[in-house]
């Protein structure tokens, strides 16, 4: 199923020691949703790979040519569904999840072992200092892990954006799209998600503001087009149901 985003399962650098993979696309409420993967390698030459997209072992083989596959975050209750492929492979690399992960994983049956609980709002130690982190709060439904590559100036975030370009999707996922707020150049939070943050907009509002402020300069998503300037920008337009 092509996805647009060709070439696969390929390393594409989009700053200093950090990369994006596009990978195989997905059904997901039976929509093909696009997958991307970001790849960031720490000083001491450790890769951290972020919402890992499905194990492939050409891929694997680029990636050992940059470092050891050393940690694999899960960053919300949706995207954890290949780290466990990755966890078999590579069984010394930790993995990382956010809240509610665990909990998904063991109810849907899905094999992956997690070492490691991305709470709060201070970035593990094995990044410290280099990847800043919170945890989106607000929601009942949706709590996601979002980082900040301080060399690289970029944001990575996974669901809390999607931006579907409507050339690259079927028609009838453009007409849900528009109704769900997740259709290029205006892709936003799902209109479901929006909805789960009810009564909590101050909460959610104070987590947009802290990555407003760390003044990206590219934003990374998961699904869709990511924004390689004007982040600010983008992430005013993006929340500004929800920012005023």
């Amino acid at each position: 199923m092509a996805t647009g985003y060709e070439p696969l399962n390929t390393l594409k650098p989009i700053g200093k020691d950090i990369w994006i993979v596009d990978g195989p696309a997905i059904r997901f409420y039976g929509m093909p949703f696009s997958t991307r993967m970001t790849v960031v390698r720490l000083a001491n030459g450790d890769l951290w790979l972020h919402s890992p997209v499905a194990y492939d072992a050409a891929l694997a083989r680029a990636l050992e040519a940059l470092g050891p596959i050393r940690h694999l975050i899960a960053p919300n209750w949706i995207h954890y569904a290949y780290v466990g492929a990755w966890q078999e492979v590579y069984p010394e690399a930790k993995a990382w999840a956010a809240p509610g992960v665990a909990e998904r994983a063991e109810k849907h049956g899905v094999a992956m072992r997690v070492d490691h609980d991305l709470r709060g709002d201070a970035a593990e130690a094995p990044w410290r200092g280099e990847i800043k982190q919170r945890i989106i709060e607000g929601s009942k439904i949706h709590r996601e892990a979002v980082f900040f590559h301080e060399a690289s100036k970029t944001l990575i975030l996974t669901d809390l954006i999607e931006n579907f370009e409507p050339e690259k999707i079927p028609w009838w996922m453009r007409i849900a799209g528009r109704f769900g707020r997740i259709i290029a150049p205006d892709g936003q939070m799902p209109r479901d998600m929006q909805m789960s943050f009810m009564g909590h907009h101050d909460t959610l509002r104070a987590g947009i503001e802290e990555m407003i402020g760390w003044e990206p300069e590219r934003i990374v998503i998961a699904h869709g087009a990511w924004f390689e300037g004007d982040a600010v920008t983008e992430l005013r337009r993006a929340f500004r149901w929800v920012l005023g």
